[in-house]
């Protein structure tokens, strides 16, 4: 059962009237109605932006089911003589009410349920079908109502601690609640209140005794801002709330029940999912795009609310013996009952006016009955005779709740909140990456410093160790000559006496005379060794210190070196600058030269007519008219000293120049003519003169992108006359075009001739050749060079050509799809139909509005995404007269209608 009423599908037994037990009299049975599917299915995404926007309704009946309680202790004693009033007969899900023992009216509803029933039947058949619509993001409402007594609360709010098999509706939901969604992306909050007296309570805040009732304007969706908000967590302290609610709530003793309750028990249950694994967006044309657009795209969010209400019993008072504040209670509960009973009323005889505003019950229940939410009744009612008025109108009351039909909505939008806080982490993660990649950038900046600072240490102390061992080899070598020539001497001085001692006598006189020389000359001798080794050991210490000095020099041209490499690094950026201003000055004096050349070429030939003797005067003349004047031009402005150039050389010799050898001429020449062109009165003289043929020329032959891009700019102002754009397309200029887009690289160049192609798109003669010529591919070429100032004129040119297009099948001289579409555009349209430069996504939005005008081209503009578009700009775009363009298309298409109906756009 629980599987049919999920799908929307009522099995029930084909009983025909002739077949089915009805008694005679039975007049207050309602007329067998056949109720169509109410099948929840699943819906696209919805469009919404900052708020949630509902997909258009799905028919869905209330669904009523009937319980019968047992026999308590005093109907078994008062009614033991008796038959029960009622008999179910649950296979075929009917009831009888008996009148007499020969005589009984038959009810046919959604559920018959007996008193031996389970409440996890009860729970399965009348409310886990809610409960999962409320899952999939539908409002849900389960209701009991019943004469006092008969078991609302007990079908209801039981809690069951000590008997689980006893728990109620709102215990056995929020357990498939729990069950079913994750906690770390999903919440689940409730609010628990109690309508007393006609006012709203808090039952889990007492002193909360006067709860607002607020509704939107816009939908009329009710919301009680005042209530208390938990968020459930785990089933333990769901039980906990209830509790304390049920201690809050108001009862009393009457005669037929000993715990009647006094208010009616309203529990709300807001349950938020995201929805993962659905997209929005076209996908990109490779995996970056893909990768941008699915992190940018935002989780969609579902919001269901599930209202279980346990309505306070309807009394008699003469039965349930009610009086003091009790009876004013009791009043209270039947005023509003009665309220409820009129709405539902008006809602299954389709009156024009619905009361909700005579009582708030009617008004929290607003979208129960005839509203948007997916509702389940379960009326209680007694066996017992002496209540069968009580129990026939209970049943009335549910007959005619079967015919009341809601619309249900998927309650869907964007979690624009949950995708802020998706990219913060993702930002703070990447300035974090930053950090941590700018701190080792650092760290091995200051590692290499060290390392290059430690081999400098290494580099001085291994020199400065070379230098001490050098000079500590040569004080030794000194030392060790120092000693073997004293060595020496003593040895000479020693055989010196020897001799002396030996030949005495026999010398005499010479021989003392000889010695005595000998040793002085040896003296002499050892000296100048002495006075050698010092000076070498001088020359080594002078040596060192010159070292020493030369070390500290380097130090010292090193520092000045790169004082100097950054002087001349100024230099270098001054130097630059000074070439740009030079750059512009020999422009100027390049212009300057044309004009004089201009008027010396003309001299020249006034010579050759007129002879050479009046010649010179003219000549001087003529250069001091052309100084003035550029004197006179200097203060007023490119404008008019072109203008003045015109007017002064004339433009057959400014054309000529255009065929010049010299580039730089040519350069100048073209850029006189493209600024010539840019005024009006100007075109039809230039054209009339060959300007135009020249300029086609030159895009043929010269291979300079700068002319590339002049010229280009020069054929885009002269394409803005229609006859120009004849003559244009005859003398094949936007084969030329092409040509000159697909070789040129600068994004100005692009800019020109998309502008000169985007004029030619505008003409209604020209479509078929300006396709047939490539030129809408040339145009969707040049989407590669990605600059903005590109993609407008780009841009214009598809809206120029859609538009012409549209004029044309208006009219009837076109049939068939768009060129554009059979050339490619259309992913491209679609992509950048929400671009953020404005130019850029204004003209796109022009091209999808006059491309959907056609029928004929809804079938590729759905398949590829274009509805989403047409149906945003309807709602969003800044111009009004664009919008209205797009809600006009797509309410005459069909074929958007129909896609629009099978995607739930309400629209």
């Amino acid at each position: 059962m629980a599987n049919n009423y999920r799908n929307g599908t009522t099995h029930r037994s084909s009983l025909n009237k002739a077949e089915r037990p009805l008694s005679v009299n039975s007049n207050t049975k309602p007329k067998a109605k056949s109720f169509p599917p109410s099948g929840l299915r699943k819906s696209s995404p919805s469009l919404a932006t900052a708020a949630s926007k509902d997909v258009a309704g799905v028919s869905g009946r209330v669904r009523v089911a009937v319980r019968l309680r047992c026999r308590n202790a005093d109907e078994m004693v008062a009614d033991a003589d008796f038959a029960d009033c009622v008999e179910l007969q649950p296979e075929l899900k009917r009831l009888k009410l008996r009148k007499n023992n020969w005589d009984a009216e038959t009810y046919e509803f959604d559920e018959v349920l007996t008193e031996f029933a389970s409440q996890k039947r009860v729970y399965e058949v009348a409310a886990k079908p809610v409960v999962e619509s409320v899952l999939d993001g539908y409002n849900g409402t389960v209701m009991a109502y019943g004469q006092t007594g008969t078991g609302k609360t007990y079908t209801l709010g039981r809690l069951g601690e000590e008997d689980p098999s006893t728990r109620g509706i709102m215990v056995r939901a929020m357990e498939h609640i729990l069950a079913d969604v994750s906690l770390e992306t999903d919440s689940v909050t409730v609010c628990y209140f109690q309508l007393y007296m006609e006012t709203i309570q808090d039952l889990l805040d007492p002193t909360n005794d006067n709860i607002a009732i607020v509704e939107d304007p816009k939908n009329g969706d009710v919301s009680l801002p005042g209530a208390t908000l938990v968020e459930i967590r785990d089933q333990q302290s769901f039980v906990e709330l209830l509790k304390l609610g049920e201690a809050h709530r108001f009862a009393a003793n009457t005669r037929l029940n000993t715990e009647s309750s006094r208010s009616h028990a309203i529990l709300m249950v807001h349950v938020k999912r995201s929805i993962e694994g659905r997209g929005m967006m076209p996908s990109g044309e490779n995996g970056n795009n893909n990768h941008i657009i699915k992190t940018l795209k935002p989780p969609i969010v579902r919001k269901g609310k599930l209202v279980v209400v346990d309505l306070a019993g309807s009394e008699r008072i003469d039965k349930s013996g009610s009086e003091g504040h009790t009876l004013e209670e009791a009043k209270s509960i039947n005023l509003s009952l009665s309220a409820l009973g009129k709405c539902i009323n008006a809602l299954a005889e389709g009156s024009a006016h619905v009361p909700v505003r005579d009582s708030k019950l009617t008004r929290l229940l607003r979208d129960s009955f005839g509203g948007t939410a997916r509702t389940s009744l379960v009326i209680t009612i007694g066996p017992s005779p002496r209540h069968r008025g009580e129990t026939a109108s209970t049943i009335m009351f549910g007959q005619r709740a079967m015919k009341v039909e809601n619309m249900l909505k998927l309650k869907e939008e964007f979690d624009y909140k949950s995708l802020s806080r998706r990219l913060d982490i993702q930002l703070d993660k990447l300035i974090a990456e930053q950090e941590r990649q700018q701190k080792a950038f650092e760290d091995e900046i200051e590692r290499i410093t060290l390392e290059a600072e430690s081999r400098i240490s290494e580099a001085e102390r291994n020199y400065e160790h070379a230098l001490e061992k050098e000079r500590l080899k040569y004080q030794e070598d000194y030392m060790e000559s120092i000693k073997k020539l004293e060595e020496k001497w003593l040895m000479n001085q020693q055989k010196q006496g020897s001799e002396t001692i030996i030949i005495g006598s026999k010398d005499g006189t010479s021989t003392d005379r000889g010695s005595t020389v000998s040793v002085a000359e040896e003296l002499v001798e050892v000296k100048k060794l002495l006075m050698k080794e010092t000076q070498s050991r001088k020359a080594a210490e002078e040596e060192l210190n010159n070292l020493k000095s030369q070390v500290a020099q380097w130090k010292r041209s090193e520092a000045l070196g790169n004082t100097e490499i950054l002087k001349l690094r100024k230099m270098l950026e001054d130097e630059a600058h000074q070439k740009k201003k030079l750059e512009e000055e020999i422009a100027q004096l390049q212009s300057q030269l044309l004009h004089i050349s201009f008027e010396a070429d003309e001299t020249r030939k006034r010579l050759d007519r007129s002879g050479s003797d009046k010649i010179p005067g003219s000549f001087d003349s003529l250069m001091n008219q052309v100084r003035q004047t550029q004197l006179q031009d200097s203060g007023n402005g490119e404008k008019a000293s072109i203008a003045k150039l015109f007017e002064q050389v004339g433009l057959h010799k400014i054309l000529s120049l255009l065929e010049a050898e010299d580039a730089d001429v040519r350069i100048h020449a073209v850029k006189v003519v493209a600024n010539l062109a840019a005024e009006e009165s100007n075109q039809e003289k230039i054209v009339e003169a060959g300007g135009l043929s020249s300029l086609l020329i030159l895009l043929r032959s010269s291979e300079d992108e700068t002319i590339h891009r002049v010229a280009a700019g020069a054929i885009a102002n002269l394409a803005m006359n229609e006859t120009n754009q004849e003559l244009i397309m005859s003398q094949g200029g936007i084969t030329l075009l092409s040509m000159t887009a697909a070789n040129a690289e600068e994004p100005q160049t692009l800019r020109m001739v998309a502008g000169a192609i985007a004029n030619l798109c505008g003409n209604d003669k020209l479509q078929l050749k300006l396709r047939a010529e490539g030129g809408i591919k040339a145009l969707l070429g040049m989407v590669r060079c990605g600059h903005p100032d590109v993609l407008a004129q780009v841009a214009r040119g598809i809206a120029n050509f859609a538009k012409c297009e549209s004029r044309a099948s208006t009219q009837g001289t076109k049939s068939g799809r768009s060129f554009l579409i059979d050339d490619g555009a259309l992913p491209w349209i679609v992509q950048n139909a929400n671009n953020e430069a404005s130019p850029i996504r204004r003209h796109i939005e022009l091209a999808l509005c006059h491309l959907a005008q056609h029928e004929v081209n809804a079938k590729d503009m759905i398949s590829g995404g274009a509805l989403w578009e047409l149906v945003r700009i309807s709602r969003d775009c800044s111009r009004e007269d664009i919008r209205t363009l797009a809600h006009r298309t797509l309410v005459s298409s069909p074929a958007f209608k129909a896609e629009m109906k099978r995607l739930h756009i309400n629209y």
